[in-house]
């Protein structure tokens, strides 16, 4: 992701959140299930997904190297700022004037951005390298229509 290319969307700063409806109860993903009850609950998106309000931001995949995270092209990614990376941790980078989103990983004292795609070779931080952690990936958005 170029600097050029990348466009970052604001959460924004209101009250006027949207409690959508909340079916409580799990949903298989391999053979159907039946549904015995559904109660009233709510959940309110911007609760789920948001940490810190003021420092949360949501950025649009461009590319496949996270695809086996589940972060495909063209997702939404939301990401916080203030929020400190692990190891593990699926981060957005800068690197050299040029944003990434890969996974943080520290091996024998060296710092490396693991990508989710066998594609895709990890990359090795190094001392000549303008590197810096732009946020915590805390959850991402999906499209299917």
């Amino acid at each position: 992701m170029s600097t050029e290319a990348l466009k970052f969307y604001d959460i924004e700063d209101t009250d006027n959140s949207v409690e959508i409806p909340l079916f409580n109860v799990g949903v298989s993903a391999g053979y159907p299930s039946q549904v015995y009850s559904i109660n009233g609950d709510s959940i309110n998106i911007n609760k789920e997904l948001v940490v810190n309000k003021s420092s949360t931001f949501c950025v649009r995949v461009n590319g496949q190297s996270m695809i086996n995270a589940g972060i495909d092209n063209g997702d939404l990614m939301v990401v916080d700022k203030s929020l400190h990376a692990d190891d593990n941790s699926i981060i957005l980078a800068v690197i050299d004037g040029e944003y990434t989103v890969k996974r943080l990983k520290r091996n024998n004292g060296k710092l490396y951005l693991q990508p989710e795609n066998d594609d895709f070779s990890p990359i090795l931080i190094t001392e000549h390298m303008d590197f810096r952690i732009w946020g915590v990936v805390t959850g991402v958005i999906k499209k299917f229509i």
